[in-house]
């Protein structure tokens, strides 16, 4: 329950911020513009707090934060006096009207720029891409991919830590093959591998795209020792302690590996089994009953355990930290780069190299914001800017009833020299809030069975 709060907390606090920021650019461009601003608003529904400025301009704050907008004087559903004509979006130029328009898009990414500075500056604690176990006939396998190898690069792309192995795979979607730049594991020299992947199959609802490859990250060695114990949880009723050695389960020696433990534990949901432990020198067989979880599709058996892991190779970390200049640099390109993998990805779900499975909604998005906001304020900032970058790349789609069907239709009228008719923007409307309606649907679907 206190997960759910965390998670709706931070998803609201995260939507609130990046909707602000959205329509605050149309806010500003519009008053720049000299188009009266009659309200603006973050939520739907009714007002919770409102004011209004000198220029009579309403702002509120309503109930239902999934959204907002920014009212503009408009002659076409407004009662216009003869005066205020001049300060109506509609009696603008089509290319102040694209200016005005394009603005809520244009400060999402403005706003992801300022996230990922802020965060450069602050210092990200980073680890580097070293390559661990590598599974036998796998992708990986067969391109003599090897072990405790760094990837410092992939197709050409530079990957400081694991999050832009992940970037630089999934851009690599539908590729006939992906070249793997590894530094030696005595990191003295490099070596380029080329990794077939012409029958690469990619469920991410299932699995890691570094997994799918058939490779893991390398991981310090993980004793069969409870280091932590979860309060309330089946190991403490069934009085497991922390320091317990696992020596078996379900009368199953697992010679001391924490990975066959926690894979025999998910086997076992809502049954009782004997867990045998070494305590203080003396062997004590323990009775537990693992909670049943949903897990990718499938119930599994739930502990609330956690094992001691040897220390981290100090060589293998390090802070992603640049000053005032190179830090803005960063930003930039961060940014840029995930603005076109985005774009990339839109053109890959409609020619079916991506699937549809692939979408994500609001539940998602909502356990992304509570995750990222418990690791602490600079993870937080970098979810915000990705999912700014991703607000402003769903506003630019062509569905009118979408920021890009506006401008689809300014366009228009820019290349003809008149307006779309409104019964074909009416028709367009309709269109495309069936569409959207559709997206929304198979998102919240997917979001669904993943839990």
């Amino acid at each position: 329950m206190l997960e759910f709060i965390w998670n709706l907390v931070s998803f609201v606090v995260a939507l609130g911020i990046l909707i602000t920021v959205h329509e605050y650019g149309h806010f500003w461009v519009a008053r720049k513009n000299g188009v009266q601003v009659d309200r603006f608003s973050i939520g739907f529904g009714k007002a919770i707090w409102r004011k209004v400025d000198r220029h009579g301009t309403e702002f509120v704050i309503a109930m239902i934060p999934l959204g907002g907008y920014v009212k503009m004087l408009d002659s076409r559903v407004d009662d216009v006096s003869e005066a205020q004509i001049s300060r109506t979006f509609n009696a603008k130029s089509v290319y102040q009207r694209i200016a005005i328009i394009a603005a809520g898009p244009f400060a999402n990414f403005g706003f992801a720029i300022v996230a990922f500075y802020l965060m450069f500056l602050i210092g990200v604690p980073s680890v580097k891409p070293i390559i661990g176990e590598v599974t036998a006939g796998s992708i990986a396998s067969e391109a003599n991919l090897p072990r405790n190898s760094e990837i410092i690069a992939i197709s050409g792309q530079e990957t400081l830590d694991w999050q832009a192995v992940n970037l630089a795979l999934v851009s690599a979607i539908g590729d006939n093959n992906i070249i793997f730049t590894v530094k030696t594991a005595d990191r003295t020299s490099s070596q380029d591998f080329n990794l077939n992947t012409k029958n690469w199959t990619f469920a991410p609802e299932k699995e890691s795209s570094i997994a799918s490859l058939g490779f893991m990250p390398y991981r310090a060695n993980v004793q069969a020792k409870l280091a932590v114990v979860a309060a309330g949880s089946p190991a403490a009723k069934a009085g497991l302690a922390v320091g317990d050695e696992l020596l078996s389960i379900a009368d199953e020696n697992i010679n001391g590996q924490w990975q066959k433990f926690s894979d025999q534990i998910k086997l076992y949901p809502d049954k009782n089994i004997p867990v045998r432990v070494l305590r203080d020198g003396k062997e004590l067989t323990l009775n537990v009953q693992p909670e049943a979880k949903m897990q990718q599709g499938k119930v599994i058996g739930y502990l609330g355990v956690q094992p001691i892991s040897d220390p981290y190779p100090k060589e293998y970390l390090f802070e992603q930290a640049y000053g005032p200049i190179s830090a803005l640099e960063q930003s930039v390109v961060k940014t840029w780069n995930l603005v076109t993998l985005s774009f990339d990805m839109i053109g890959k779900l409609i020619t079916g190299d991506v699937s549809v499975k692939n979408l994500s909604g609001p539940i998602s998005i909502a356990q992304g914001a509570g995750n990222s906001a418990s690791y602490g304020f600079v993870y937080f900032l970098g979810f915000l800017a990705l999912i700014s970058i991703n607000l402003g790349i769903i506003n630019l789609l062509p569905l009118p009833v979408l920021d890009g069907g506006h401008l689809f239709y300014y366009f228009i009228e820019l290349l003809t020299g008149k307006p779309v008719p409104e019964k074909i923007q009416e028709i367009g409307f309709k269109f495309g809030t069936i569409a959207l309606l559709s997206l929304m649907s198979i998102a919240i679907f997917n979001d669904l069975s993943r839990l």
